[in-house]
């Protein structure tokens, strides 16, 4: 371990002390104010007391010799503004989930038109008939993984639309 010392000597002790008493007026009266974080289901909430066995507790400090502690609304203020932060992630995420579905379908769209494309060729009936089956096989399949990646789509939309709902209440 590394230790440092300053040990101040004659006219050096002196012009220290007096930057100390002329610098000592800026620093004012400092105060503090502890609050609690606590997350639930509903996200963070910020509270004077601890909410939770898992509260982490935070302390604001001011040093401007006007200001003074905030009020008790500050936890409101707290609680308002991490609300619309995660309102706003939500808003993103379900705008991000509504483009991955429009996306899905265009792919969805060019795989079946693609398949269907197979049958504008000329060949002989046997043949065509033997297309049919493959492209109609091919269609199916196409179409029950777009219903599948869908269906998961549409519920972790429907979260998302329901966790904003809640936030917006």
């Amino acid at each position: 371990m590394v230790k440092l010392s300053f040990k101040p000597q004659g006219c050096h002790m002196k012009s220290l002390i007096k930057v100390i008493l002329l610098l000592l007026p800026l620093f004012g009266r400092a105060e503090t104010v502890k609050y609690f974080k606590c997350t639930t289901s509903k996200g963070a909430v910020f509270s004077q007391f601890p909410c939770s066995v898992d509260a982490t507790q935070h302390t604001i400090t001011t040093t401007d010799p006007k200001a003074t502690v905030p009020s008790e609304q500050h936890y409101k203020a707290l609680n308002n503004i991490e609300r619309a932060q995660i309102m706003k992630r939500t808003k993103h995420a379900l705008r991000a989930k509504n483009h991955e579905r429009a996306i899905l379908n265009r792919k969805r769209d060019t795989a079946v038109r693609e398949e269907q494309e197979k049958l504008t060729k000329l060949m002989s009936e046997d043949r065509r008939k033997e297309r049919v089956r493959q492209v109609t096989k091919k269609i199916k399949a196409i179409n029950k993984s777009h219903a599948k990646a869908l269906k998961n789509l549409e519920k972790e939309i429907s979260k998302l639309e329901k966790r904003l709902k809640s936030y917006e209440d």
